[in-house]
This record gives structure tokens, sequence and C-alpha cells, in this order.
């Protein structure tokens, strides 16, 4: 049975190369379709691509790994592969968040610390599984995040490292009200991990 990742991983990928390749300020239409054949972000293949997998999430179905690691490989060989991959993190990270209840999400930032940090630890762990296929643990006053076998390296190693990393912090953010400063761990196994500190219950 073929691996599989969650269809906002690819998505959000797609979504990030349309994003950074969508000129900004008034264009003419013109330029627009001289870009067009291009810019991968604006081809109708991308827009076919985030229609289906807009589609796929809607249904909340997974997808195939090797499609998103194709993706990733392909924009891996772009020169602004690490701000395309540093932007689909956020992205993928901002829909996630939005599936925690607003109640919940409210509660974790008006709540003391000593009740809203095992919250948010458990939301982001979950969060983590689904979205990242990562694991996290708290150790002392820092959160891990560890994943197996992640998808975006394969494009670019360490362009790639900034989709988990951006992803991390972004749901850590988003849930906490904190900035969260996300370094990765250098190890020499394959499963990647990432720290943030996370302060005491």
């Amino acid at each position: 049975m073929s691996a599989t990742v969650d269809a906002r991983l690819p998505l959000s990928l797609l979504e990030a190369v349309r994003v950074v390749d969508t000129p900004e300020g008034n264009v003419e239409a013109e330029y627009i379709e001289e870009l067009r054949t291009k810019r991968l972000g604006l081809s109708d293949t991308v827009y076919a691509q985030i229609k289906r997998y807009s589609e796929a999430v809607r249904r909340n179905e997974r997808t195939v790994r090797d499609e998103a690691a194709a993706l990733a490989r392909l924009i891996g060989r772009r020169t602004d592969a690490h701000r395309v991959f540093e932007s689909a993190g956020s992205m993928l990270a901002h829909e996630a968040v939005e599936t925690v209840s607003a109640l919940r999400r409210s509660a974790i930032r008006r709540l003391p610390g000593m009740l809203s940090r095992p919250m948010a630890l458990r939301a982001v762990r979950r969060l983590a599984k689904r979205y990242l296929d990562a694991h996290l643990e708290r150790v002392g006053s820092t959160v891990i995040l560890a994943v197996h076998d992640p998808v975006t390296i394969e494009g670019s190693v360490i362009a790639g490292y900034a989709f988990y990393a951006s992803a991390f912090s972004t749901m850590l953010e988003q849930l906490t009200g904190v900035p969260a400063v996300v370094t990765r761990i250098d190890g020499p196994d394959a499963q990647q991990r990432w720290k943030a500190s996370w302060g005491r219950a």
C-alpha cells in the first residue's frame, strides 16, 4: 500500500507557488498572458491541481505521498525554493489551526499558562500528526517536532527544511499568540527534528 499525506500538504505547496508567481500591483492583460507561459504558478496545470487537491481536502481524503514528493522536487529546482517552502508551511499551519474550534483557541489565549499550555500542546500535537505526519513531544522547557519521512526535503534538503520549520512556528504562534523561534536539531538518522522553547506550565 502506497504511503499517503494529508491533501493540504501538496495543496499548500501549489498555493504558495501561485502566490509567489503572481505579480504585484496592476499588470496589463498582455503581460499576464505572457507570464502564464513562464511562471508555473500561473499555469492552467497548477490551477487544475489546486482544484483537485482542494476537493480532496473538502472530502477529507489523503493523497499519495509520491505526488507530493514529485511536486517538492519540482519546486526544489527553483531559485526561490526556500521562499516557496516557507510560505507553504505557513499556509498549511494557518489552515490547520482553523480546524481547532474557536472556543478552544480562545481558551488557550485567555486561560492562565498552567491551564492553557497543556491544551495548546495537545492541539499542536494533534495538528502535527494529522497534517505533517509528525510526532511532537515536550522535553522540559522545549517542544520537539520529529518527522520520520519529510516530503519536502526531496526537492531541496536545505530549502525543504523551511516548510516544516515554518509550519511548526506558525502553529505555535497562532495557538498561543506568542512568536516561536524554531531551530533544526542536527542528527545522523533519517528522522528530522525541530525544536522551540516552551514555557513551563
